[in-house]
């Protein structure tokens, strides 16, 4: 069951929200805001949701993304939801160590790895 979205493609494995982003770009600021919006409503959609972000796709990420990322991890938290997140690339993930987002977000290596953890 794979629910197609302008710019991310979500299926269920294991009781787990999959998400695949579409863009390998994500930089501007309508493009985030749209991902928010289609990322707000997944998670409303269910109660304590597991959600899984991957970066499989995703060669760029924007500051303004970051801060996405952040939002949403506290609309995760707050409905008793779990996030994590994988497949970042090392260059992507340098900003997140940067950041000290690594500490904030459950990274792993990739999918499987990740669904392993819930």
């Amino acid at each position: 069951m794979a629910e197609e979205k302008p710019h991310l493609t979500v299926t269920e494995q294991e009781g787990v929200s999959i998400v695949e982003f579409s863009d390998r770009k994500i930089l501007e600021e309508l493009s985030i805001h749209e991902i928010e919006e289609e990322l707000s409503r997944l998670v409303v959609s269910k109660d304590a949701i597991n959600l899984l972000l991957s970066f499989q796709n995703v060669e760029h990420l924007s500051s303004a993304a970051l801060g996405m990322l952040i939002k949403l991890n506290e609309q995760v938290a707050q409905r008793s939801g779990r996030l994590k997140l994988s497949d970042i690339r090392p260059q992507i993930y340098q900003v997140f160590k940067i950041t000290r987002l690594n500490k904030l977000f459950d990274i792993h290596a990739s999918v499987k790895e990740a669904l392993g953890a819930f």
